[in-house]
C-alpha cells in the first residue's frame, strides 16, 4: 500500500525587491535634501508685522548685540564675510541671504555685512524679524 507523502512548501515572500526600493528612495531623499547653513548663534530679532520667509533661503548670517558676525556656526571677522559667502555659494547656491541681526546690534556692523554680501555678488538680502 503505497502512501504518498505530501511535502508542504513554506510560502516565503522575497524581501529583496522591497529593500531595493527602500534604499533607492533613501538615497534619493538624501541627495535632494537642502541643507541650511545656519548662523550658529541665537539673537533677539526685532519685531515685524509683515515678515515673509523667502522660499529658497539657505544661508544665514547672525550678528550679535556685541557686533560679532557668525556664519555657518563659526565666528568670522566682518571683512571675511565675502570670502566665506563665496565658499558657501560654491557649495550650495542661494538667491537670498538672511541676516539675523540682534535688535541691539549697531547699524554700522549690519551695513558692513550687507556691503560684504553685495561684494560677493548677491543682490537679495533679507533681514530676519520676529512675528509676522
Amino acid at each position: 500500500m503505497g502512501r504518498k507523502v505530501r511535502v508542504e512548501e513554506d510560502a516565503e515572500i522575497d524581501m529583496t525587491p522591497m529593500l531595493d526600493i527602500v534604499f533607492i528612495m533613501l538615497i534619493f531623499f538624501i541627495v535632494t535634501t537642502v541643507f541650511v547653513k545656519e548662523a550658529g548663534v541665537n539673537v533677539n530679532k526685532p519685531n515685524g508685522s509683515l515678515a515673509v520667509m523667502p522660499k529658497n533661503a539657505n544661508i544665514f548670517i547672525g550678528i550679535t548685540e556685541d557686533g560679532d558676525v557668525w556664519i555657518d556656526k563659526r565666528k568670522v571677522e566682518t571683512d571675511l564675510v565675502r570670502s566665506n559667502l563665496e565658499r558657501l555659494m560654491a557649495e550650495q547656491p542661494s538667491d537670498v541671504i538672511i541676516i539675523q541681526a540682534d535688535k541691539e546690534a549697531e547699524h554700522g556692523v549690519v551695513i558692513e555685512v550687507m556691503d560684504q554680501i553685495k561684494a560677493a555678488g548677491i543682490d537679495r538680502i533679507s533681514i530676519a524679524t520676529e512675528g509676522g
